[in-house]
Parts: structure tokens; sequence; C-alpha cells
């Protein structure tokens, strides 16, 4: 457009200057040099006119070029972005395998600890009655109470060796471990990983000692171990069994947060989120409830479910 404007006027003005000097009376050596002076113009002017589509077409070339590499370097940034996109990802299924294994393990530790902490009080238990036993003996040593004599024994008591040692024989079979022993034993193996050896210990706890305060947190760890080790439908069953069987176990509202946790990894969508919605409706407070929020704001779903109209 623009060269075709100033065609335009270098014609114009040779078209001026030629009816001039036909009008005019000037001299026709005068209207010669005009003439050419005219010419030379024009000549310029066409010479600027290709310099000027000469460095258009370089710039265009220029141009091009550069689109090209912002493209290139467009595309790389995608992929590049879409790498990333997957390795986070991966990091983030990862971590969640991770903190889930170490919530069991952190929470196998808190209970091991309470244990601890409740053996201690029984032994503390137990010390008191021998001193008491020990006080009660000395007592009688001191009145010349006579030792009872095996004949006096009572029928079906275990007679004593000189040594003062049971001769009862054991039974062929042998007592089951005791209740400490077992469970101390589930946890100490859930802790480290042994899941199998950990199903087994806690199957016979709920076994020989299903009526224990300690009874629910054994089942619970059945639970835990088959999440750990992804079978996720028989972890459902187990935690069923905490929150149907032990109405009053402390574990309720974790069980009830796993077995949500469970049913969204086996993608029952629906179903695992009203499991999160009870436990902030029936555990406000809890380290539970604060977990379900959290999983439920990042799922993008409402705590609480809204009303169909």
């Amino acid at each position: 457009m623009r060269t075709r404007n100033i065609l335009f006027f270098s014609g114009a003005m040779f078209l001026s200057a030629l009816a001039g000097s036909l009008i005019g009376p000037k001299p026709a050596l005068a209207v010669a040099r005009e003439i050419i002076e005219l010419q030379r113009d024009v000549t310029a002017l066409l010479s600027g006119q290709k310099d000027l589509q000469t460095q258009m077409t370089q710039d265009h070339t220029v141009q091009k070029t550069l689109i090209e590499q912002s493209s290139d370097s467009v595309n790389k940034l995608n992929a590049t972005m879409n790498s990333l996109q997957k390795s986070v990802q991966d990091v983030q299924a990862n971590s969640g395998t991770r903190l889930d294994t170490m919530s069991t393990q952190v929470q196998g530790l808190s209970d091991n600890l309470e244990e601890i902490k409740s053996r201690l009080g029984k032994l503390n238990q137990q010390l008191v009655d021998l001193q008491n036993s020990v006080q009660s003996i000395d007592a009688r040593l001191a009145g010349g109470a006579p030792s009872a004599s095996p004949a006096n024994a009572a029928p079906g008591s275990p007679s004593l060796s000189p040594s003062g040692t049971s001769s009862l024989a054991p039974s062929p079979s042998g007592p089951p471990p005791s209740a400490d022993t077992l469970y101390s034993n589930g946890l100490r193996d859930i802790t480290n990983g042994k899941y199998d050896l950990a199903r087994s210990e806690f199957q016979d706890y709920l076994r020989y000692y299903g009526d224990t305060d300690l009874a629910s947190n054994a089942q619970f760890y059945l639970g835990e171990i088959a999440y750990s080790q992804h079978q996720f439908e028989l972890a459902i069953q187990e935690y069923d069994k905490v929150l149907s069987n032990y109405p009053k176990s402390f574990k309720l509202a974790t069980a009830r947060y796993k077995k949500g946790m469970a049913l969204l990894e086996l993608g029952q969508k629906n179903s695992g989120i009203k499991e999160l919605r009870d436990v902030v409706k029936r555990y406000p407070g809890t380290e539970e409830e604060r977990r379900a929020r959290a999983k439920l704001k990042d799922m993008g779903v409402a705590v609480t479910a809204t009303a169909a109209h």
C-alpha cells in the first residue's frame, strides 16, 4: 500500500511538471533539465521502494524464524511441565503410601507405649501383693504357725518337692502365650513391617483373649495389616468388626476413617465420602476429623452433604 502511494505521488509530480512545462513559456532547456531531475527523483524513489521491499522481506524472515523458535520453546516447556506434573503425581502417590505406613507404625508405637505403662502398673501391683504376702508369711513365722505338710494339702493342688518346685507335669499342648506377650509381639512386628507374623499374633490374641480391653486394638490392627498390604476389601471387613463389635473402643474414629480411605482406594467414591463425612460428624475435634476434612477438601467435595431439591 505504501509503495503504491509513492508511485502515485511520483507520477503526479511528473505529470504536474510536464504540464507546467507545456503550458508555461519556459525554455526547452529548462524543461529538459526539470524532466531529468524528475526522472532522477523517480529512479531514487524506485530504488528506495526496492530497498524497502528487501528490508521487509528480511524482517519477515527474521520474524518467521523467531516465531518458529518460540513455538519450539513452548513445546519443550509443555513437555517439561507434563513431565514435572507426572513426577509430582508420582511423589504424591508414594508419599501417601509412606504416610499411611508411617501412621500405622506411629499408632503401633503409641499403643506399645500404653501397653508398657499398663504392664508397669500391673508389675507395681504384683510387687505390692508380693510384699503383703512376704509380710504375712513373716507374721505367721513369728507367731509359730505350723507349715502345711503334703498330707494336709488341698485336693488337686500340686505337690511340692523338697526343693519347693511343683512336681505336677505341664500340659502336653502347653498353655498359650500370655496376653501381654501376644499383644506386644504383634505391635513389634507390625511396626517392623512383618505383617504376616503380626496378623497371626493378633488373631491368636483375639482367639484367647477376645474379652480383654485391648481386643478392639488387636482387631483394628488386623485391618491396618490388610490395608498396608493393599487388601482393601479385607481391610474394610476388619474395620467393620471394630465398629460393630466394640462400640466403646477408642479406635472407632480411626477405624471409620481408614474404612473410608479403603473404599476410595477401591473406587467406591460415594461410599468413601459418606464414611469421611461420618467421621467429621461423629468425632469432632479429633485428628481423624481433621484428616477427613482435608481429604474431602482435596477431592473438591463438601464436608456436609447438601439436601436434594
